[in-house]
């Protein structure tokens, strides 16, 4: 059985200073409001690379979804294939899953998410989608359904496959944000314990900002000698999640301190406001062929912005929506956006559901549409 150790509270330790990493320590850079959808900061978000042991998250984030799915269990039990054992006994971040290993779903996710077990990642593959080669392709399938528009997967632990598989940070920002908003309960559970013991064996979680930044709560570490070093990494303070990535670094340590110092900056340098309370009706769309006219809009919580600290930037909203609506609209159907601008940041979008079900009209209605039409 394997057993997480949690990650304690931050006690005497001082914060790290806050700052934009330089591009000699990180030339791939980038911050994202996960609370907001806020783009903080960017530097070559969308240049392909190689994520090497962060390619595990998004196996992380399949198996919470086959879970939610009802296709996959914590306390369902898998064993280890002779061939799965002779490649992937040792072989680089491991486990030390044994020939003989009856293991659950529950362990080998806390193997993949707290020492980046190659070995589990391909158990868990092999366990839940019968072959690695239709887990991986599940993985892509996920990937494009949560907007991920330049990323692929090759196998489901990072390993080197001569570039099958690469990422963008954009993506891996889309990635970390679907896992948190979608899975709060899956991620406290299985994300950001300091160590796991299993089989006997000790191993602490090498991630950089647990323990180090107050509300750090993971996520994953990557390198191999092809992707170098690089972080998928978030943080929650006062209900305020931020994700950041930081990719291509030279070593661990330039790595390491780039992601402390990249996280606590942003937290330090932007306020977080509220535009719209949760479940407020932001706007309405105009429908037809339905039994009623119009339809509200509103988002799935409270939208946010963030803001330089200290500043009182110009703040401009617009709707966007292919309309007039075609009834029948259900509700909570995703059918419109809001675009916030706020002046000198990146515009970002926040999606805009349906408040209430609008049903198609019926002839009467039809014909009290037309009439009033006419009047108009």
């Amino acid at each position: 059985m394997a057993t997480a150790l949690v990650a304690s509270p931050l006690s005497a330790q001082s914060a790290p200073s806050a700052r934009i990493p330089p591009a000699e320590n990180a030339p791939i850079a980038y911050l994202l409001d996960a609370s907001s959808g806020q783009i903080l900061y960017a530097r070559d978000i969308d240049r392909r690379f190689m994520p090497a042991s962060i390619t595990k998250v998004m196996t992380t984030f399949l198996a919470f979804e086959w879970m939610e799915e009802g296709r996959l269990f914590p306390q369902q039990v898998y064993g280890v294939r002779p061939d799965t054992f002779r490649k992937w006994h040792r072989k680089g971040s491991t486990m030390f899953l044994p020939a003989d290993a009856r293991v659950t779903v529950d362990d080998l996710l806390h193997g993949v998410t707290t020492v980046s077990a190659n070995d589990g990642a391909v158990v868990l593959a092999e366990g839940a989608a019968g072959s690695v080669e239709d887990w991986v392709a599940a993985m892509n399938a996920k990937a494009r359904d949560i907007g991920m528009a330049d990323s692929h997967f090759g196998n489901p632990n990072g390993w080197m496959d001569d570039g099958k598989t690469f990422v963008t940070a954009r993506d891996l920002g889309t990635l970390a944000q679907a896992m948190v908003t979608r899975h709060p309960t899956k991620y406290r559970h299985f994300v950001g314990a300091k160590g796991l013991k299993y089989n006997g064996i000790e191993q602490r979680n090498h991630d950089p900002i647990i323990g180090v930044v107050p509300g750090a709560d993971g996520i994953k570490t990557g390198y191999t000698n092809q992707a170098g070093f690089g972080f998928l990494g978030s943080a929650q303070r006062d209900g305020r999640r931020l994700v950041m990535v930081v990719a291509g670094s030279p070593g661990g340590r330039e790595r390491n301190a780039a992601s402390r110092q990249f996280i606590e900056w942003g937290f330090q340098h932007f306020d977080s406001r509220v535009l719209f309370a949760n479940g407020a009706r932001i706007a309405s769309a105009r429908v037809q062929q339905g039994g009623a006219g119009e339809v509200g809009l509103t988002a799935a919580g409270p939208v946010r912005i963030s803001v330089p600290k200290g500043t009182e930037p110009q703040v401009s909203l617009a709707l966007r929506y292919e309309g007039p609506l075609q009834a029948p609209i259900a509700k909570g159907e995703e059918v419109a956006e809001l675009i916030v601008s706020i002046e000198g940041m990146p515009d970002h979008r926040v999606p805009l559901v349906a408040s209430e079900e609008v049903l198609e009209a019926t002839m009467l209605q039809r014909v009290f549409n037309a009439m009033r039409s006419w009047v108009a």
